[in-house]
């Protein structure tokens, strides 16, 4: 999946493996602690990573939600229960969105981002089930067909391979 950012998320959100594009949309999660790979931490504590997103009240409740669930049918989680804990400490939002008790699953979301190397891309994001991983699931962030947003994310894309081989 060279042209669509994607990654590989277990049930706390923890980004388990990415590719280059993912890298080029959301963040350079190899450049992260693995205890810091975490899409609904970097929504909450990452200043970078809260101003990708146009709506960011929507997609950080969406997270909230979704967390949630997952709480709910792994109450016996720890490390879930210390993600829970620190974002409640730490960000207010999560806080008062975590008392709500608004539930969701996974499910197809439309995303606006404003990216500051390719400007406003709208983003169809897919997530996938891993069969033999049930607690695994692998998101996709697409374009529509002849988009704008189709054409930004293959300016950036190409803008991110260009930047990386002039590193090497």
């Amino acid at each position: 999946m060279r042209d669509i950012p994607a990654m590989v998320l277990n049930r706390r959100m923890d980004v388990l493996a990415w590719n280059k594009a993912a890298t080029a949309l959301l963040t350079d999660f190899g450049a992260l602690p693995p205890a810091e790979r975490n899409l609904i931490r970097l929504t909450f504590l990452d200043d970078a990573f809260r101003d990708l997103y146009a709506d960011w009240p929507r997609a950080a409740r969406e997270c909230v939600a979704v967390l949630r669930m997952e709480a709910g049918r792994h109450p016996e989680d720890q490390a879930l229960a210390v993600l829970v804990g620190e974002l409640s400490v730490r960000d207010p939002d999560f806080r008062n969105w975590w008392g709500s008790h608004l539930v969701r699953g996974p499910r197809q979301l439309t995303k606006t981002y404003h990216h500051p190397v390719a400007g406003p891309l709208t983003l169809d994001v897919q997530q996938l089930s891993v069969d033999t991983q049930p607690d695994q699931r692998l998101v996709a962030y697409t374009a529509p067909p002849d988009s704008p947003s189709q054409e930004a994310l293959r300016f950036l894309l190409q803008w991110s391979a260009r930047s990386a081989a002039g590193a090497n």
